[in-house]
């Protein structure tokens, strides 16, 4: 749908302070025109009206927001702000711990962590000056692409309440879209950043796996990532060089240091080598999104980009995702107790049921594919810059249904078809918006990369927003 036949964002009703991006508000904590505790009063106004409409929040904590947004103006104005980031309203997703905060990662079956630490990303934007507001809406333990829970209800997308804004990250995508916020901590196990991301017309950045520590692991092993949600690709990138470094309770992390973001390095589009991932490994593309698709390709080729059509590697990716879901899933619920488990989401036990039905030398059989084609994914940018795809194959469906009705499709993972292998490669991704569907709801599109270059993704994708698709 062009541009000009969307009458109204989800941003229209917001307070100036809330619609202005990390770089704009330090610009004026700088000159002292505008004070961090402003801004948080501000956020936080905003996001108990958000949530009275969306059900976007699980816990807000005002008296600590602005206890750290006071204490972020003192630095300002001692001309000593802890990052760039200082005093910018962020939400934290109901999966992570924040200290001093009940952490109940969406479910009724067991009460929730008192969180007597900081997660590392939690930790690490504290010690920047990020102001936390509260804790965004999840699925239960994270478990499929769209956020209900019987712990919090029907998380709704803000460009129409009767449809979803995806997930698993739904509620961090509802307050970045609504500015209830600017910075927004998701976590993505197989989609859960980028598919809400667009569903709701945001951008969205898996990092490299290792990139950004986290702790405790998850159940889902090593396809679970910690990422940004923002309104642009620049508070992106300020948010993800806080949160990546070393920590050493992250075994998984690699030892090695990354470079800093930003500034991202020039990339224009004029010449880049773009393969175009059309085809997800399961189901179809809708024709809207598709149409939205392929505008933004004529987009990236009038700009001088290369296009090259790419075929991904590895023979039933889906069923490869599965075995690695379906086990961290049942991992997940054995930690319930047994006469617990009747509270848990039919889906998620089902998913958790089928888990449970792998032998140990079908998982290692799964690992070892993984491992093929990771390899032969690493080898595509030998020729490729990046890799372009739709970031969901479908716009955000009737809220209630795990997958669109009428679909004929059984589970969340047979739409989101061009999150998952992303995550089985490890690979860093971003989306950002590039149109709208036949019903007016967004479409996003996604670049892909090689592993570690984050910087080359996002330096990409800003160069694609700056064309104003």
């Amino acid at each position: 749908m062009p541009l000009d036949r969307i009458r109204s964002t989800p941003l229209d009703d917001a307070p100036e302070l809330c619609r202005m991006s990390a770089a704009q508000l330090t610009s004026r904590y700088a000159d002292g025109s505008l004070s961090p505790v402003e801004a948080t009063q501000a956020a936080l106004d905003r996001a108990a009206e958000v949530h009275g409409k969306f059900n976007a929040f699980t816990h807000l904590d005002p008296q600590a927001a602005l206890a750290s947004a006071r204490a972020s103006e003192a630095r300002w104005r001692a001309g000593a702000p802890a990052s760039p980031i200082d005093g910018v309203p962020t939400t934290i997703k109901d999966i992570v711990w924040v200290r001093g905060w009940t952490v109940h990662y969406g479910t009724k079956a067991v009460p929730g962590v008192d969180a007597a630490e900081d997660a590392p990303t939690v930790a690490l934007l504290r010690a920047a000056g990020a102001v936390l507001l509260g804790l965004t809406a999840t699925p239960e333990f994270g478990w499929k692409a769209l956020t209900d829970s019987a712990f919090s209800g029907i998380t709704r997308n803000p460009w129409n309440p009767d449809r979803t804004p995806g997930g698993s990250s739904g509620g961090a995508a509802v307050a970045a879209a609504t500015g209830a916020g600017v910075l927004h901590l998701g976590t993505d196990g197989g989609g859960s950043i980028r598919i809400p991301s667009g569903f709701t017309g945001l951008v969205g950045h898996k990092p490299t796996f290792g990139r950004v520590p986290a702790y405790p692991a998850s159940p889902f092993g090593t396809v679970a990532h910690i990422g940004p949600m923002a309104r642009s690709v620049a508070d992106a990138v300020l948010m993800l060089d806080v949160m990546s470094g070393r920590d050493i309770r992250d075994w998984y992390q690699s030892p090695l240091a990354y470079p800093k973001l930003a500034p991202l390095p020039p990339r224009g589009l004029a010449g880049l080598r773009i393969g175009v991932w059309n085809t997800p490994p399961r189901g179809s593309v809708a024709p809207d999104v598709r149409n939205a698709f392929d505008a933004a390709l004529s987009r990236l080729s009038n700009a001088g980009a290369v296009l090259h059509p790419v075929t991904l590697p590895g023979s039933d990716l889906w069923e490869l995702f599965n075995a690695h879901w379906f086990t961290g899933a049942a991992t997940r619920l054995r930690a319930i107790p047994p006469d617990r488990l009747g509270e848990v989401e039919a889906g998620l036990r089902e998913v958790a049921e089928a888990g449970s039905r792998y032998s140990a030398t079908d998982l290692v059989q799964a690992q070892t594919a993984r491992a093929l084609f990771g390899g032969a994914f690493d080898r595509m940018f030998g020729e490729l810059d990046v890799i372009v795809s739709p970031a969901v194959a479908v716009t955000g469906f009737a809220v209630g249904h795990e997958v669109p009705p009428d679909s004929g499709l059984s589970r969340w993972t047979e739409w989101a078809g061009f999150s998952y292998p992303i995550n089985l490669a490890q690979a860093p991704a971003t989306v950002l918006p590039c149109g709208f569907g036949d019903d007016a709801m967004p479409v996003g599109l996604q670049f892909v990369g090689r592993r570690g270059d984050d910087a080359g993704v996002l330096a990409a994708a800003a160069a694609y927003e700056q064309l104003g698709a």
